[in-house]
This record gives structure tokens, C-alpha cells and sequence, in this order.
């Protein structure tokens, strides 16, 4: 796992690096400038092979505060290996920072070439350093006008440490921003880079170490309760299968789904449980989905008892509950979901809320003295509205706030599914998930999203020591992310399915085993 840190804890961790490690601000702005020069002269390499860098120009456009400092940092340093390097300042002189005219006065000890009024279709590179991760307020006048100038060059475009414009906790547009094809990043991950528009704008993130670390003199964590967002060493930390294990040592998943005519959504949730690894999986639904889901699905089984007795003997065998996918929201759907929810809660089983468990929720709010700390609620941002009132806009302007929010007010882990989803708890555990592409945003692919978490929670299930539900859930949205990369590559985006992911879990869950 990768941290990933609001503004202030950034600004915190600068500050203490500076003042308790003793590092001058001066040297991790070097730090910082070599990282993006050396990122930049791999792309030139990338053209250029043979290292020829007469028909390159690379313009460095620098504010006044220390994100400008670090652009014309980057600007001597390309200009001392051989490249074509001119600065352009957009900031106002008189308002430099102590590091930036310190780093002005050197670049004109070395002649770097400075220009007042750049010819944008010059350059073959554009390196913004106009504003950092402290931008808070919406950009207009000329620093819109440069950067609008910037963003219609058709030069590589680089951005240090944040694309100008962008809100570094949110990731929304300050009125303008900067449309970067790289973002070199420092120490860690903001928030604003894992986040849309954001990661949009930011174009490939590189994350660069500049010597910031979240440890003090004595070991203490500084940035306390920092998100984090999973990657693919990760996937080696999921506990490997039992040599001498059975199908019943692998976790049994009891899925409460389907209604009368959609059986589809139960199918999947099952299929994508079994291909993620679970044991054994059952489903409980209607009558008439008995013979389609045998048909379709003949690893799974099927019941559609639905007492007292027949219950308490599902409940007993399964580890993991699954409940909503194809449920519907009418009496029976109501009833089936109420009483495994209820009973539940008080056989202390992990349960996954997802589609029409999470509207029967809405509708019900009185149910929610049965979610606790072992319960994993799915919502997409329509979900999340009905769950909370609150406006899907409102919801998108923090969806980590909207995440926590709702893990607080609920007691249990809240996925909020959206083009980067946010995973948080009660206790302050949040994650962003940055794998997936848009070809999953198909039919049938939350579904599948509930049966890898099941499969997960299976996998943990026998562990003496468990990680948060929080953390196994992240996992879950990871590798069901994963699946939807590795499905681009065969289908693209359009051409998509939620069985493709099914069809690409196993491989994906290969690397967990140190298979490729």
C-alpha cells in the first residue's frame, strides 16, 4: 500500500522534514527538480534515442511560490544537461518566496535563458510550476489566460508536483487547470491526484522520492491517519490456500438474491464468489430462479426455502453473507432481507449490502441497528443519495467526507462506488482505489464486485489475525479493478461485460500466488 495526503498533512510533513530532520527547504526543492528533470529527460529519450536534443524546447512557466522555485530549479537543470531550457515567470517578483528567489538568483548565475513572452507552439515540452498544492482559491486574469495558452500548446506536458488549478484534497477545477500528460508528484500521493477531475487533469502520476518521510526523529508517525490506495504488491498479501484444506476450509458464502424474473444479478455475484475463490457458495432465492441459475451456474447451490428452520440452518453454514443483488424491493424481497440481515447482525457474520439490499436500507432506515463493524455497504453515488438525501453533486464534491460521513453515521465499512472509489470506517481507515477504467461502467459489474468481496472476507475467514473489514473490502474493490484492466486489454472499453471480469479474476489472482 501507498499513502496518499490531504494539503495539510503534505504541509506538515514538509515542516517537520525541514525543522525536526534538519533538511533545508533549498535541498528537497533540488530533490524535487531532479526527480522531474530526470522524468523529463526519459520522455526526450523516449524520441530521441541517440540523445540529440537540438530540435527539443522545454519551457519551465514558474509562479512566486516554492512550486515556481522547483520549476526553474527543473529549468537549470535541464538547461546544465544540454537541453534547450527557457523559464518563463508568471508569478509576480516582488512576491517570491525565500527559496524561489534564491533559486532565481542561481539560474541567473547560469545563464539560463529567460523569456518575457513565450511562443507556445515553440516548445516541445511545458513544465508547470505555477501554483502548488495550497491553491485554494479560483484562478482568473492572466494566470487563466497562461493557462489556457498552456493547455492548447501541443508540447508534452509536465506538471510538478500538481497540475496548477487543480484542488489538491479534492481534485476539483479552480476555475482553470492545467491538462497535464505526467504528474511528478513528491513524497507522496494527494488526494486531488486520486480523485476526478483531478486524476484526469494529472495525466501518468509518477511519485517521486524527495527524502519526506511520515516518521519524526523518534519513530512517530506525523501524518496521522493518512488514506492509502492499493498496488500490485499488495496482492501477495492475501493469505495462500490451506495444501491439505477442503472446499468447506475455503469459506461458504450464502447469497440472498433474486426476485422473480432477475436471476441474472444473483448469477453473477455467485460466479464471481466461486472464481474469486470461495469454497463454497449458495444462493437463496425464489422459486422461479431455481432451474435458470442450476442451468447456468452448476458449482453453486440453490435454495428456495425461506422459514425459520430452513433459515437458521442457511445462516449456520455459511462464514460470509451476500445480500441485494437481483433482490428486489417488495414484500418478499423485504422479508428475506430483513430477517438475514437481523439474524445476521447477531450471529456476528460479515455481510455485504449491495443494489437492492442498499435501497430496501433507504427505505428503512430503522434497519440500520443492524449493521455493525463486520457489515460492508456497496453504494454507487445514486444509492448513496437515497441512503442520505444528499444530492449526488454534494456527494461528489468529497466523496471521501460523504464515505466517512456515512461509516460513522452507519457502523459499518461504506464502499462508494464511483470513477475512483472511496473506502473509509468508523475508525478513520480510508482508501482510494486507482485501478479500473470506464469499460466497467457495464451491467452487472457491481454485482460482481459483491461476490469478489465475499471471496475475500472467505479468504480471511480462517486467519487468527485479521486486517479491517475496511482493508479487506479495499482489497476486494482493488482486485475487482484489476479485473477491469485486464478485460481492456482483450475487449476495450466498449466492448465490455461483467463476465469478462468474472473471466478475468482467476488471472488476476494469480499474482497473488507469484504467478504472472
Amino acid at each position: 500500500m501507498k499513502k496518499v495526503v490531504t494539503c495539510s498533512q503534505m504541509k506538515l510533513l514538509d515542516h517537520e522534514t525541514i525543522h525536526s530532520m534538519h533538511v533545508p527547504s533549498l535541498v528537497l526543492m533540488e530533490r524535487a527538480a531532479l526527480a522531474v528533470r530526470d522524468e523529463i529527460v526519459k520522455y526526450l529519450l523516449g524520441k530521441n534515442p541517440d540523445g540529440s536534443w537540438q530540435h527539443e524546447r522545454v519551457l519551465a512557466v514558474c509562479g512566486s511560490g516554492n512550486n515556481g522555485g522547483d520549476g526553474i530549479a527543473i529549468a537549470r537543470l535541464l538547461h546544465l544537461s544540454g537541453i534547450h531550457t527557457e523559464i518563463f515567470l508568471a508569478g509576480n517578483p516582488d512576491k517570491m518566496t525565500e527559496e524561489t528567489r534564491r533559486q532565481w538568483e542561481i539560474a541567473a548565475s547560469y545563464q539560463v535563458p529567460v523569456t518575457n513572452n513565450p511562443v507556445w507552439s515553440e516548445y516541445t515540452v511545458i513544465a508547470d510550476g505555477i501554483f502548488g498544492v495550497g491553491l485554494s482559491r479560483e484562478i482568473a486574469g492572466k494566470y487563466r489566460e497562461i493557462i489556457d495558452c498552456m493547455n492548447q500548446a501541443e508540447a508534452c506536458k509536465v506538471a510538478v508536483d500538481i497540475p496548477s488549478g487543480i484542488h489538491g484534497d479534492t481534485g476539483a477545477i479552480l476555475g482553470v487547470a492545467f491538462k497535464a500528460d505526467m504528474t511528478v508528484t513528491f513524497a507522496y500521493r494527494k488526494r486531488g491526484l486520486c480523485l476526478y477531475p483531478g486524476r484526469m487533469y494529472a495525466g501518468k502520476v509518477v511519485t517521486a522520492d524527495i527524502g519526506i518521510y511520515d516518521r519524526d526523529p523518534k519513530g512517530i508517525q506525523i501524518a496521522e491517519k493518512a488514506a492509502c490506495h492499493m498496488e500490485q504488491t499488495d496482492l501477495a498479501e492475501l493469505p495462500l490456500r490451506a495444501p491439505w484444506g477442503n472446499k468447506g476450509t475455503f469459506g461458504k458464502v450464502l447469497l440472498i438474491a433474486g426476485s422473480p424474473g432477475m436471476c441474472g444479478a444473483a448469477c453473477l455475484s455467485a460466479s464471481a464468489a466461486l472464481h474469486g475463490g470461495a469454497g463454497m457458495v449458495k444462493i437463496q432465492t425464489v422459486e422461479e430462479n431455481r432451474v435458470p441459475l442450476q442451468t447456468l451456474l452448476p458449482e453453486a447451490m440453490v435454495t428456495c426455502e425461506f422459514n425459520e428452520e430452513a433459515n437458521q440452518k442457511n445462516l449456520s453454514w455459511c462464514d460470509v453473507l451476500v445480500i441485494g443483488p437481483g433482490l428486489g424491493t417488495d414484500g418478499v424481497g423485504r422479508e428475506r432481507m430483513l430477517w438475514f440481515l437481523k439474524n445476521g447482525a447477531a450471529a456476528k457474520k460479515p455481510v455485504v449490502i449491495d443494489a437492492d439490499g442498499l435501497n430496501l436500507l433507504a427505505e428503512h432506515p430503522e434497519w440500520q441497528e443492524f449493521i455493525n463493524e463486520n457489515t460492508i455497504l456497496t453504494p454507487h453515488m445514486g444509492e448513496m443519495s437515497r441512503l442520505t438525501g444528499s444530492s449526488i453533486s454534494h456527494l461528489k464534491e468529497d466523496p471521501a467526507a460523504a464515505a466517512f460521513e456515512y461509516a460513522d453515521r452507519s457502523g459499518g465499512a461504506c464502499v462508494l462506488k464511483d470513477a475512483c472509489t472511496v473506502i473509509a470506517d468508523q475508525e478513520e481507515h480510508l482508501y482510494f482505489n486507482l485501478s479500473g477504467n470506464s469499460g466497467m461502467a457495464t451491467a452487472g459489474s457491481g454485482d460482481v464486485l459483491s461476490g469478489i468481496t465475499a471471496a475475500v472476507l472467505c479468504m480471511y475467514h480462517s486467519q487468527e489475525e485479521k486486517p479491517p473489514v475496511s482493508y479487506q473490502a479495499a482489497m476486494a474493490v482493488y482486485i475487482h479493478g484489476r479485473c477491469g484492466d485486464f478485460a481492456l486489454r482483450k475487449k476495450g472499453t466498449h466492448g465490455m461485460t461483467a463476465q469478462d471480469l468474472i473471466e478475468a479474476l482467476p488471472e488476476i489472482l494469480k499474482l497473488s500466488e507469484g504467478e504472472i
